[in-house]
């Protein structure tokens, strides 16, 4: 990834598009004066690739064909923002622009150009794009979250600043990607709430958190009546088991212990979909891996030669 990622200094970052287009570049009428790196042209359709950062996926059909209408009938009053490749140019900003243009069979759109952007701004660019505009489900925000950190590779709390939300909430919306397939579509569906999703993940493995999941939406649970049938589980399962039951959700305990280590465990419960406790020590230490069953073994067990091979 680009040398430039450890060199923040002038980024500008977190400060939204107009870290891109500085107002110092705009005349009173809106139009672009001449600069060194940022201009504005016509550019050929096909020689626009979208943004390969871009966290959101799902684009309204109906919102997507109105905006086609508004372009057939007034024109691109915004250009879009894209920067230069070696093969064309990629999307900063405007996807949906973008697309719209393209149903309503335009052949190039006016964009402003920039030649000195990093993957780094593509990417934060993009999310914060998206979540100042709040189009983003709760599945999108999460792996564009954790795309700023495994990319950019910035901590949780650097997140949390540069997005203006607070660390525990990054942090619960990450988690979300703990959750199997079913229930992660469901939460981009808008059939469960961020809420739902965050009571499912306390749950001990995917099968339990599918079964609860599927009582949620045949029952439309609350998120509060959903929190109470995740908590009977985990008491039935821990007089089952013989542990002493507890009155707190397992969500609740990922801030009691460092954050340092708190972000590790969560990165690694991403990557093993179960639940995994570090134990550090200052010259070591254990990492503890849960799993609930032979078939869950089997696959922790594939996970690693796959990493081993």
């Amino acid at each position: 990834m680009s040398q430039n990622f450890s060199n923040k200094k002038n980024t500008g970052l977190g400060k939204g598009l107009s870290a891109l287009i500085p107002v110092a570049n705009l005349r009173p009428d809106g139009t672009l004066k001449s600069a060194e790196n940022v201009s504005v042209s016509e550019i050929p359709i096909y020689m626009i690739r979208p943004n390969p950062y871009q966290p959101r996926k799902e684009f309204e059909p109906q919102a997507l064909e109105e905006l086609k209408n508004s372009i057939l009938q007034n024109g691109i009053i915004q250009p879009i923002t894209v920067r230069k490749t070696a093969h064309g140019f990629e999307l900063i900003a405007g996807e949906r622009r973008f697309r719209a243009s393209k149903m309503a069979n335009l052949e190039s759109l006016p964009a402003y150009i920039r030649e000195d952007v990093t993957d780094e701004e593509m990417l934060e660019l993009a999310i914060i794009e998206n979540v100042q505009r709040e189009k983003l489900n709760p599945i999108e925000l999460a792996v564009g979250y954790q795309q700023l950190i495994d990319v950019c590779k910035l901590t949780q709390d650097e997140v949390a600043k540069k997005i203006g939300k607070d660390r525990t909430t990054i942090t619960n919306i990450i988690r979300l990607l703990k959750l199997p397939p079913e229930i992660q579509d469901s939460l981009r569906k808008e059939e469960i709430t961020i809420g739902h999703g965050r009571a499912l993940v306390a749950l001990p493995n995917f099968a339990v958190q599918i079964k609860v999941w599927k009582q949620v939406v045949s029952g439309y649970f609350s998120v509060r009546k959903t929190e109470e049938a995740v908590k009977h589980f985990l008491e039935a399962q821990n007089k089952k088991s013989g542990k002493p039951s507890s009155s707190k959700f397992e969500i609740e305990q990922v801030s009691e212990s460092d954050p340092h280590i708190a972000e590790i465990e969560s990165r690694l419960r991403l990557k093993l979909g179960t639940k995994v406790k570090l134990k550090h020590r200052e010259n070591g230490g254990t990492v503890e891996i849960d799993y609930y069953s032979n078939d869950d073994l089997e696959r922790l067990l594939d996970l690693f030669d796959s990493v081993k091979s």
